[in-house]
């Protein structure tokens, strides 16, 4: 078993229920977690934008959590696992990563959801990059 993917898709599925509560927590919870001043007017005069972005997002982190999961050995093997899992492992680096050129380049933008949002999504990235790795060294 492959704990790094099994602990990487575990963060994933954490991530997208994070995502549907959320939607169900209403403008509040988008201000909290980042989301955005405009995002959170949206969703305090009923507009279905925040919900179908927000959804949309969890759907896709819950999707990572499969492969994640399929990687591991937990469930039954995905199409396209390897390429999906080294596609997934660079989206979470990239978006980790992204912190650095904003303090370079607009260091005006720097808050505290940005902060925190970059190094947990860097976390899972290399919680990624290791059961990957190992995924794809195990089946050479």
């Amino acid at each position: 078993m492959n704990k790094a993917l099994l602990w990487g898709g575990g963060f994933s599925l954490s991530a997208g229920l994070l995502h549907f509560a959320i939607i169900v927590g209403g403008a509040d919870w988008y201000r909290f977690f980042g989301a955005g001043e405009a995002l959170a007017r949206l969703a305090e005069q009923g507009s279905p934008i925040p919900g179908a972005i927000t959804a949309a997002i969890a759907l896709v982190l819950l999707l990572w959590g499969l492969y994640a999961f399929a990687g591991a050995g937990l469930t039954r093997r995905l199409p396209w696992l390897k390429p999906a899992l080294i596609a997934i492992t660079a989206v979470y680096l990239l978006r980790g990563l992204a912190l650095f050129p904003a303090i370079l380049l607009a260091p005006h933008t720097i808050d505290a959801f940005l902060v925190w949002s970059s190094a947990v999504s860097l976390f899972i990235g290399m919680v990624y990059l290791s059961g990957t790795r190992q995924m794809i060294w195990e089946n050479s």
